[in-house]
């Protein structure tokens, strides 16, 4: 098998030969144009994973026949970026790839600015979140913006009869292609997920003539293949491993799919917001630090960004996972809503209303409520729910260390009413 998988052995160094993003690509385009007269801006290419962004940046490299340097935002930094910089000082017309600029965060952005500007550098970011979003409006602004679409059914089957065709290993063996539903549907408009799940699956296969079946595609695939879609079904699974893994309180579970998510390309911030829902929903009272911990991983990983948030979502995965559990807040919300949706909206007891005007205070809103700081304890018994839930319980503590100190200290004040005791 040829240790250079077949995507990178099928990539195009021709716009004409490009699979799909015709809009870019036929002869009146913009960036056709501007690659043939070798006038290229910088510019940012967006859209969904494999579906030709790194591709097109090599085209217009390879075209122009400019000095090409390549930067990936999950594993540079501001240092990687200077270090192009001082070298393209000494060079004519640098074009700087920088794939999943996104994940840049605001000083490794800014770290660019001066350098596109005076022209040292042509810039070309791929990414796959809104630029509009995720890129500063300065560099935003000092660059071209090309949309690229899905790659739609027949475009992948052209790619994959393209390398059937094409492919100098390939060509060696008689391939039928009997079902290709389950090698489109893994791939999910991925290109590169596609073209070497084909490799992949024609080397498991390892027959001539090789028949190529939906049935024959996922055995190999599940055996062979460390699938991480993140719009698709494995996302989904994936997340769902990571959370239950915190919640079962196993750090060695719950940083193994962390780290497939990290390697997966996943969103730094969809994970750090997981993480807060978490603290919440599964942790709460038991060790309120949690929320906060959470809380203050998700500010960090936003002003960090890859390759160091890892570390920081590691060791907020770690702590989570390794701390006491209750989800007694969650089930009491739940609880609570769903009396409000059964008993509709009851009135606000008239002692518990505010009363700005006179008006109000004839009508006896506020007349009886009794102010709780005045009361030994900083605490007076009266009731503060409708008449028509006197005595309901919503919230029923957990059994954890600070839990069981959070229902002592409401049986102290409320005695049997709510079932503290």
């Amino acid at each position: 098998m040829n240790p250079t998988p077949l995507a990178e052995r099928m990539r195009p160094t021709r716009l004409e030969d490009l699979i799909g993003q015709e809009h870019l690509s036929s002869p009146n385009s913009f960036l056709y144009k501007a690659i043939k007269s070798g006038n290229v801006p910088s510019l940012i290419l967006w859209g969904p994973p494999g579906v030709g962004k790194t591709t097109i940046a090599n085209i217009i490299a390879n075209e122009i026949k400019a000095p090409f340097y390549t930067l990936s935002a999950i594993n540079s930094g501001v240092k990687d970026i200077r270090e192009v910089i001082e070298k393209a000082k000494f060079q004519m017309g640098v074009v700087l790839f920088i794939d999943e600029i996104h994940r840049f965060n605001k000083s490794q952005q800014d770290a660019l600015l001066g350098a596109v500007e005076k022209g040292i550098i042509r810039l070309i970011g791929a990414t796959t979140e809104n630029p509009s979003f995720e890129v500063n409006s300065a560099l935003l602004s000092r660059c071209q913006v090309f949309t690229l679409n899905p790659l739609g059914k027949a475009e992948m089957i052209a790619m994959i009869q393209q390398a059937l065709e094409k492919d100098s290993d390939l060509k060696k063996i008689k391939v039928e292609l009997k079902e290709t539903d389950a090698l489109l549907r893994i791939s999910g408009g991925d290109g590169r997920k596609l073209l070497n799940l084909l490799e992949i699956v024609i080397d498991g296969i390892n027959e001539n003539p090789c028949v190529i079946t939906d049935e024959k595609v996922m055995q190999i695939a599940q055996q062979k293949v460390a699938l991480y879609d993140k719009s698709g079904e494995q996302h989904y699974d994936i997340i769902s491993a990571f959370i239950k893994s915190i919640r079962g309180s196993d750090p060695n579970g719950a940083i193994y799919w962390l780290a497939r998510m990290i390697e997966g390309g996943e969103d730094v911030k969809f994970i750090a917001r997981r993480l807060v829902i978490l603290a919440s929903e599964d942790i709460g009272n038991a060790n309120p630090n949690a929320l906060l911990l959470a809380t203050n991983c998700f500010e960090a990983v936003k002003m960090i960004g890859y390759p160091e948030a890892r570390i920081i979502l590691a060791q907020c995965v770690t702590y989570l996972a390794s701390s006491p559990k209750s989800n007694a807040s969650y089930l009491a919300i739940g609880k609570a809503q769903e009396l409000v949706r059964k008993t509709g909206d009851l009135s606000v007891p008239f002692h518990l209303r505010n009363a700005p005007t006179k008006l109000m205070k004839d009508l006896n809103y506020g007349k009886g409520y009794q102010y709780s700081h005045d009361g030994a304890g900083n605490f007076i018994e009266q009731e503060y729910l409708p008449e028509e839930l006197k005595g309901t319980t919503l919230f029923d503590p957990g059994d954890s260390a600070r839990e069981r100190e959070l229902r002592k200290f409401l049986a102290a004040r409320w005695k049997g009413k709510y079932g503290y005791e």
